[in-house]
This record gives C-alpha cells, structure tokens and sequence, in this order.
C-alpha cells in the first residue's frame, strides 16, 4: 500500500459490531490512514477509550426499517462522505450497508466495499422475504467490491443471484476477523473461578449459547432438545448468555419445563472467552448464519461444537472431526448429537482438540487482518 494516508470510512448500525469483531482491523489502518466510523452510538470516544486513534461520527442508523430515519441517516452519511472526500468506504450490516453503499454511489466515493455476514431474508417469507433480499441486491449493486464471510455463504448468494462472480470474494478462510487466540484459548484458572460461581461440579457437563436470544438462532429448538437430554443425563446444563430478543426467555423457560432448574441465563457480556473457558460443549443450531465466528471462538477455547447445517455453519465446523452437524430444526437430531457429547467424555476432548488445532491454523485474527489490508491495497492501488 502506497504511503500516503488516505482516508477510509466503515460505516456499521451499532458499536457492538465493532467492538466484538473490528477493534483489530480498525486499529491496525488508524496506524496506517485517517480513519473514520460512522454509526449510531452515545459514546464517541469508545475508540479513544481503547487507544485508537479514529474519529467516531454519530449517525442515527437503525436496524429495522424506519423510512423517516432511514432517510435521514442517508442524508447525513451523504454530507459526511462529501465533506470527507473518502478513498474507501466499507460497511458491515444490512442497514448500514444499503445506506452507506448509496451514499457512497451518490457521493461518488471511488472505492465501496461492503461485507455480507448472513441474510435476515432466508428465514422470511412474502413480501418481507422479497422487500430483504432487494436490499441485499441493491447493496452489491451499489457496491464496487464485496467481502463475503464464508465460502458456503458466497455460493449461496451467487446461486441467488445477489452477488457477481467477479464482483465478490471470501478473505482467507472465511470469518468476518477470525480469532484473538490470545484472549479465547483453555484457561483452566478462569474456568475454575466461573464454574464455582455456577455452582457447577467438576464432573458436570456444561453446555453453552452465547448469542442473540431470537427464533432463527434455534434456541428453542437447544431449549427443547435440552428438556429432552436432562432427565437421563443428571450432569448436563444449560448455560445461555445473550441479550433476549423479543421476550423470547419467558419462551424459553416453558420449553425448558422442569429441566429450566438446570438452566442459567446471562445477559450480553464483553468477555465471552469466560463463559466459554467454563463449558463443555458448544451450541448452535441456528437457521441462518453468515459464519458462525462464535464457534470459531468456541473451537479456540478447545470446545466441541453442536450445529445445523446450513451456510456459514458448514465453513466454522468439520462434522465429525470438530463438532457435529444436524439438519436445521431436526430435534431429534439435536437431541442425539447433545446426548452423545454429554456422554462420551473421550470424544468431547477428541474433537475440542480438532477444533482448537483447526481454529489456530486457519481462523487466526492476524491472518484475516492481514488480509484485508492487502485487500486494501490491491484496491487502492
């Protein structure tokens, strides 16, 4: 990349796609380039606080549709981008995305680079199914690069015909960052403290969610499949830590029936790796996913993993060498695949194993990172 600072803007709807999957890449071109994050927030000197030296540019994005909003989110992005004269723009998040994609069109922003991590739209149907992946096909036409996370997703969206061949690519091996193995490894001082708060035994067998609590992640199938295991299986638990959606726990308390006794919920936390260093088994059997970066997460902390097979989640886990895969909504596979992990200790440590040896080798942060910054250069240049 040429030495000349330029200046670069991402464009994403909360801080929280930031601060869990951006903080290394957006950190590593502020040493390099003037860069700017434009989103929706309250606390403009978030990136300060952590070092970084980018300017923060509140934005009222939001993520449902809001016409209003939205329009003025357009407007301001659009004065934003003038003013700035940006080099790139690159924006993460369907929202931000279309909004920051034609505003950089209308700004004539020379290089626009949006990256996919999932479509709402595949769990839709009708008129909101089609109105969804409209926006996704705007977003790519307005877009002069797209990064996709995961090469199942990318093949997906091309076989949609949302994506162009030549258009679009996958970094590395998939992931929107990859993995700090320095902060998500086995930590058996961490996970001591945190199974002692739980009051779990050391022969207890832990199984976790960590995610957004909503329909299409499954976990009212993992609660289901969960009541099913816990009368024959004394040691299991079920540990969930997410922000709830909707009001979905009081759902899935009454799924969970008497085995809710065995189940314990927490709220959105910033230190993740705790919880995972603290379980056994990981879970996800969601019904759309663009990576599954958590499982990654998951797998360098050395945990097995339990998923559906579905884009995104088929690139984050090898079935039968790293985890296991079920077909989306199959309880009774779900069920299967959590009972035979709560009960074989020696293939719960076989595959957490594969899973951090494979996380290591492929999903390293600093290889994604560095990928995009020679992504950068290629496209600048």
């Amino acid at each position: 990349m040429n030495a000349e600072r330029i200046a670069i803007c991402y464009v994403v709807a909360t801080e929280i796609t930031i601060t869990a999957f951006l903080v290394d890449q957006i950190r590593n071109l502020a040493s390099r380039h003037h860069v700017c994050v434009a989103l929706k927030t309250n606390n403009p000197q978030f990136l300060a606080q952590r070092g970084i030296d980018a300017k923060v540019v509140p934005v009222p994005i939001e993520r449902k549709i809001a016409p209003w909003r939205d329009a003025r989110a357009l407007l301001a992005l659009y004065r934003l981008f003038r003013r700035e004269r940006f080099a790139l723009v690159h924006s993460v998040s369907p929202k931000a995305g279309l909004l920051a994609m034609l505003a950089g069109f209308l700004a004539r922003v020379p290089v626009r680079v949006h990256t996919f991590t999932g479509q709402v739209w595949v769990t839709r149907k009708g008129f909101a199914r089609w109105i969804l992946k409209l926006m996704d096909r705007l977003i790519a036409a307005f877009a002069t690069h797209v990064l996709v996370d995961s090469p199942s997703q990318r093949e997906f969206l091309l076989a949609k015909r949302v994506v162009s061949a030549e258009k679009s690519l996958v970094l590395g091996n998939g992931s929107i960052s990859g993995v700090d193995v320095t902060r998500f490894r086995p930590d058996p001082e961490s996970r001591g403290v945190l199974r002692r708060q739980l009051n779990y035994r050391d022969d207890d067998v832990v199984i976790l969610y960590l995610g957004r609590l909503n329909r299409d992640k499954g976990i009212l199938d993992l609660a289901e499949a969960f009541q099913r295991i816990a009368a024959a299986t004394a040691n299991a638990h079920l540990l969930v830590v997410g922000p709830d959606e909707n009001g979905i726990c009081t759902m899935l308390r009454a799924a969970l029936g008497t085995a809710a006794e065995r189940a314990q919920f927490f709220s959105y936390t910033d230190r993740p790796q705790e919880y995972m260093a603290a379980a056994d088994v990981f879970c996800l059997p969601s019904y759309r996913e663009g990576f599954g970066t958590v499982v990654i997460e998951a797998a360098a902390c050395g945990l097995p993993a339990i998923a559906s097979r579905i884009y995104g989640l088929t690139d984050a886990v090898v079935d039968g060498v790293t985890g296991i895969l079920h077909a989306p909504g199959d309880i009774d596979a779900l069920t299967a695949a959590m009972t035979r992990l709560a009960t074989e200790p020696h293939l719960r440590r076989t595959l957490g194993e594969a899973a951090r040896a494979r996380a290591l080798a492929d999903f390293q942060m600093t290889a994604l990172t560095s990928a995009l910054l020679g992504f950068y250069a290629k496209i600048l240049n």
